[in-house]
């Protein structure tokens, strides 16, 4: 694979649509199992062609995505429902090939980008609210090996982990789930949490719903009891979690706050639409609104392009949480308005039976599910308080908070 980037003299991106080409004389788009599709492409080096070769890439520059993403569409592909393994694709994958063994990315990175393995995320806890660096769940070592301050799984033995999360999105569907622990309370908050890798069948891991004011239970909560975890599937050294947690929290807020949109795609769309199409509905003050928020959408779109073309060329920065944080003010706003623009049938509602979906979706259905579901966009991917402070502190440079709790041992704190 020729390293070259797809804008300097188009080396890269013949050699990509070569290999497109390739993979799509070797294998009917339009026929057989869509799974085998999959598969093959992975096998390809075509599923993320910025990961290293056998693990689903090329070593090539990440922009080269596009040229694949463009090549498969028109050839009518089927694709891995990003929507439905958006927490595998988004924050596992980048975490587990930053921070994983060898024989880590090789067991999970396949069948979580085919979409075989669901993932979900063991982080937030109903005791620790925003301060997730507070949580109570406990991994406690049993059995040989040290493993101590490797830089990943595979020093022999088990963990035992005890507690509970909340808000955990897809976890009814979930194979495997990336999950922080606290290891040691001897030590301050931050330093004693290890990450782990869960799998989502073993006994102790009960998921029950946690019905939302849309009526669906698409978040859940997780209860662990005894769960029994491989030191093999540890992620990073054993006490570093909290930083190979900022690694999935950076990427997460980039696949929210950052997704890929067309011009009036996401929640700006429905409502430009209404406006276009029901004039009766119009007044001056109701424009006035809907032209500010549709530039600032377009801005935050922009945004967006803008910190994905940084990505090219690095891990994503606290920048992501300024994306993240957009995502949920506009989405709230905009919602807003459309209620109000569609008067009595913005009040409508046209389902509240409760269903557990497969996919995150911020979009669908009506004007009244759009204005509900917004609240939770605060919420998920880490709280807008929390995000304004990364933005003042690590974006801005501003002072930080004072933080008491910064050298005493977690088992110490005040509850």
């Amino acid at each position: 694979m020729t390293r070259t980037t797809a804008r300097d003299d188009g080396t890269g991106a013949e050699e990509v649509r070569r290999r497109v080409r390739a993979l799509l004389d070797a294998h009917d788009p339009s026929g057989g199992d869509p799974l085998d599709f999959l598969r093959a492409r992975f096998d390809a080096g075509l599923a993320w062609v910025h990961f290293p070769e056998g693990l689903g890439g090329l070593g090539a520059p990440r922009a080269l995505q596009a040229v694949v993403d463009a090549e498969l569409a028109a050839a009518g592909a089927p694709d891995n429902d990003p929507r439905r393994i958006g927490i595998g694709l988004g924050m596992a994958a980048p975490t587990i090939l930053r921070y994983g063994t060898e024989a880590q990315k090789a067991r999970f990175l396949r069948p979580l980008w085919t979409g075989e393995e669901v993932w979900c995320q063991l982080f937030s806890e109903p005791g620790a609210g925003s301060d997730l660096a507070g949580l109570r769940t406990r991994a406690v070592r049993e059995g040989g090996g040290s493993g101590e301050g490797d830089g990943g799984g595979g020093g022999g033995g088990d963990w035992i982990v005890d507690g509970q999360k909340v808000w955990t999105s897809s976890a009814h569907n979930a194979r495997w789930a990336i999950l922080i622990a606290r290891t040691d309370p001897d030590v301050p908050k931050h330093q004693g949490i290890t990450y782990f890798v869960c799998d989502m069948t073993d006994p102790g891991v009960e998921v029950r719903p946690l019905r939302q004011i849309t009526g669906e239970a698409e978040f859940n909560e997780v209860f662990l009891t005894g769960v029994r975890i491989p030191d093999a599937h540890r992620l990073g050294a054993v006490g570093d979690g909290w930083r190979v947690a900022q690694a999935t929290l950076m990427n997460e807020r980039v696949a929210i706050g950052g997704m890929v949109t067309p011009r009036e795609g996401g929640m700006i769309g429905p409502v430009a639409a209404t406006w276009r199409a029901r004039p009766e509905l119009r007044t001056s003050e109701l424009h006035d609104r809907l032209l500010g928020l549709w530039v600032e959408a377009e801005v935050a779109r922009l945004g967006a392009e803008r910190v994905r073309q940084q990505l090219a060329v690095g891990a994503p920065g606290p920048e992501g949480s300024g994306l993240k944080l957009t995502f949920a003010r506009l989405n709230q706003r905009i919602s807003g308005l459309e209620v109000e623009l569609l008067g009595e049938d913005g009040l409508r509602y046209g389902d509240w039976t409760m269903v557990r979906p497969e996919s995150v979706d911020f979009y669908g259905r009506d004007a009244g599910y759009r204005y509900l579901r917004a609240k939770g966009n605060s919420i998920e991917g880490g709280t807008s308080e929390i995000l304004r402070n990364i933005v003042a502190e690590r974006v801005l440079g501003l002072p930080s908070e004072p933080r008491t709790d910064k050298d005493v041992a977690w088992k110490d704190l005040p509850r």
